[in-house]
């Protein structure tokens, strides 16, 4: 319940500042840009596949601008003290920053649902794969925000915390890639099952894979963990 009082409150400071409706521009610019150049093709099948597909790096570009103010703000402004010493555990805090970082993502996911309706207009897409194009979408994102709350953790430095969820997210992507192009017989089933751009693309085709559900929702919780061990960390300090 406290972690769900604290992501309200959260969610909530996003609409209240110009840097978050910033950010639902940037989201919506970003995602229009990719729905245009990757799915309006004279003669291209009636698929937002290759609109999914492109989606990694706008979450690679959205989720740190999200995630970098959530804990070093609290840092900066020096309200993370009342905060700490309220009768809230960590491990709220972390989760009800967490919470409060993916509810906006999804209000900024959803102005784009325009997209598929217009699709729907012109054509007749399955929405099987686009329904889960978007659930796909929101499970990578959700792995970003939790990346980029423990940076976000370890710095009252915004741009620090920005800076380094950006590079180790593309960072990532680009060296799976870049391995698997040379070692694809090694390392080919390991870079799909670690890469997060593999696992949309399987969700934009319509696979919905209980194992990449898994990962997302594992791999985000242990982070959101990790936070909350940092925070712990610093309390005793």
């Amino acid at each position: 319940m406290r972690a769900l009082v604290i992501a309200g409150r959260e969610l909530r400071s996003f609409f209240q500042m110009p840097l978050g409706w910033l950010l639902v521009a940037l989201c919506l610019l970003g995602s229009g840009f990719a729905f245009t150049n990757a799915t309006l093709e004279p003669g291209a099948p009636a698929t937002m596949r290759a609109f999914f597909s492109l989606w990694w790096f706008i979450l690679a570009l959205i989720a740190p601008a999200i995630s970098m103010r959530l804990m070093s703000e609290e840092y900066r402004a020096g309200t993370v003290e009342p905060l700490m010493g309220a009768p809230v555990g960590e491990l709220s805090v972390a989760l009800g920053k967490f919470l409060g970082a993916c509810g906006f993502l999804a209000c900024c996911l959803l102005p784009t649902l325009v997209y598929p309706l217009a699709l729907m207009v012109i054509s007749k897409p399955d929405p099987g794969p686009i329904v889960a194009g978007y659930l796909g979408v929101m499970l990578a994102g959700m792995l970003y925000l939790a990346v980029g709350l423990v940076f976000s953790c370890l710095t009252a430095s915004q741009t620090l915390a920005f800076l380094s969820t950006f590079f180790l997210l593309v960072g990532f992507e680009i060296a799976l890639e870049a391995a698997t192009r040379r070692w694809p017989d090694a390392l080919g089933a390991l870079s799909k099952h670690l890469s997060a751009n593999a696992r949309i693309a399987d969700f934009a085709s319509g696979l919905v894979d209980t194992s990449h559900i898994a990962y997302f929702v594992i791999v985000s919780a242990w982070l959101v963990v990790i936070s909350a061990l940092i925070l712990r960390a610093r309390r005793w300090r």
